[in-house]
């Protein structure tokens, strides 16, 4: 079974899809990464609605989602309330709640709400610490060449980022870090460009992945990281930006919670690993569901 539409939310309607193969587990929500991208590059995930629900939906301002003009929706706090809007529209009672990227920036600070019936948390390729992103994409910088390095480098000091070298820069470091497969999944390719929105990653992340100036600056929930406490699952690519020490580390802040490395990936292991991950995803869902 599948099934789409809207969802009312503060500042206007969400749009989301779910899939049913009827399933009888409870059901899995999806956020994707971004701030301003679109749950378009998770749809492999539907291979986990053979035993569950899977629903997934572009956030605000993004995908095939309503995108107000109000800038001031642009906030966590926001996209959190927001969240909770969407569990109460579709009468998910009970959920899994899987984030990928800024998906896990996202639900770490709904589940800080402390919600009731949150049954356990993926987070894929965490961004949990905006400060300790940004450290870790420096010292991935210095992997790549010089000449690399100093366009970035350049390029945020110049405020040339929409540039054409920055863009071939980073390129390079997307190769590296976000996605290893040489040709990307023919559907994957076919992604309308206008899903993305710019003006909520500009103002919530800023110009450049690689050195925070928007409203997230200051995020950091490492220290509440404790106070999670339903089973987690983290997970990141060997070669992924959210790097293996800095997730593993995140885990070690959390009770009840595994870690596990795709050893083949980047950043989308969901993409690179696209089987593996499936398999890891099922494999934990049921023994949270089996508890």
């Amino acid at each position: 079974m599948y099934q789409e539409g809207l969802i009312e939310v503060t500042g206007g309607k969400v749009w989301y899809q779910q899939f049913d193969e009827n399933g009888q587990g409870i059901p899995l929500l999806v956020l994707h990464g971004g701030p301003g991208s679109s749950c378009f590059s998770l749809q492999g995930l539907k291979e986990l609605s053979k035993e569950r629900p899977v629903i997934l939906y572009d956030q605000l301002g993004c995908g095939r989602s309503e995108r107000p003009k109000d800038e001031s929706l642009w906030r966590i706090e926001r996209f959190v309330e927001e969240l909770g809007q969407v569990r109460a529209a579709l009468n998910l009672e009970k959920v899994h709640i899987l984030g990928h990227s800024w998906g896990t920036t996202l639900a770490a600070a709904y589940a800080l709400t402390k919600p009731a019936g949150v049954n356990s948390i993926i987070f894929s390729s965490p961004c949990l610490s905006a400060p300790l992103w940004e450290k870790d994409q420096r010292r991935n910088l210095k992997q790549l060449p010089l000449e690399v390095q100093e366009t970035i480098k350049r390029s945020e000091e110049n405020g040339t980022t929409d540039s054409k070298e920055f863009e071939a820069a980073i390129e390079v470091f997307n190769k590296h870090f976000v996605n290893r497969l040489e040709k990307k999944p023919e559907w994957l390719e076919k992604r309308p460009k206008e899903y993305w929105n710019a003006v909520v990653y500009n103002i919530m992340w800023g110009p450049s992945e690689f050195t925070v100036l928007g409203n997230l600056k200051e995020f950091d929930c490492t220290s509440q990281l404790k106070e999670i406490t339903c089973p987690t699952l983290y997970t990141c690519g060997r070669f992924d930006e959210a790097t293996p020490e800095t997730t593993e580390y995140y885990s070690q802040l959390t009770p009840k919670s595994r870690f596990h490395v795709f050893e083949n990936s980047a950043h989308m292991a969901y993409i690179e690993e696209s089987e593996e991950y499936i398999r890891v995803m099922a494999n934990f869902l049921n023994s949270v569901d089996r508890k």
